[in-house]
């Protein structure tokens, strides 16, 4: 039976799959103490598409970008679900990172990743509010429009 967090999810229409693995010499998540570090995602869906490629600026536009986002913020909970085995665990997310690939002169980052911070307190409510870094990037892997890392703590 699911927890309360994946019933959240699941209103959403958001059932999580398997968490991704790492495409380089990385671990997919490190638990120390009471803190679980996620390595970034990208935006790829359950199937292993891109949910937008490219930047933003240049083609990928403010909604796509935060769709890519929100994309990103679901394999985030994959890999807690697998790190913890349910996401009633979570004590509170603590911050993501994000890493927007952008034209030199995009600066709407922050509403791209509203998509994951969006998502995070829809599934956690106050537990889900966050500090956060936003950054525009040159490049990303695969042409990624987006990358979300996270930091959670944990019981």
């Amino acid at each position: 039976m699911a927890g309360t967090v994946e019933q959240k999810l699941a209103e959403q229409g958001i059932k999580l799959h398997e968490a991704p693995t790492p495409v380089a010499n990385y671990v997919p998540f490190v638990r120390t103490g009471n803190l679980l570090f996620v390595s970034g995602q990208v935006c790829f869906d359950p199937a292993g598409k891109l949910i937008a490629k490219g930047k933003l600026g240049a083609g990928v536009s403010i909604e796509d970008g935060a769709a890519a986002a929100r994309g990103c913020a679901v394999n985030l909970l994959a890999q807690v679900k697998a790190a913890l085995g349910d996401l009633d665990k979570v004590v509170r997310v603590v911050r993501l990172g994000g890493f927007i690939n952008s034209a030199p002169d995009f600066l709407d980052g922050p509403k791209v990743l509203n998509g994951a911070s969006d998502l995070m307190v829809a599934a956690f409510g106050d537990k889900g509010r966050h500090a956060r870094t936003t950054v525009g990037v040159a490049s990303l892997p695969a042409d990624a429009a987006v990358e979300v890392e996270g930091v959670f703590e944990v019981a």
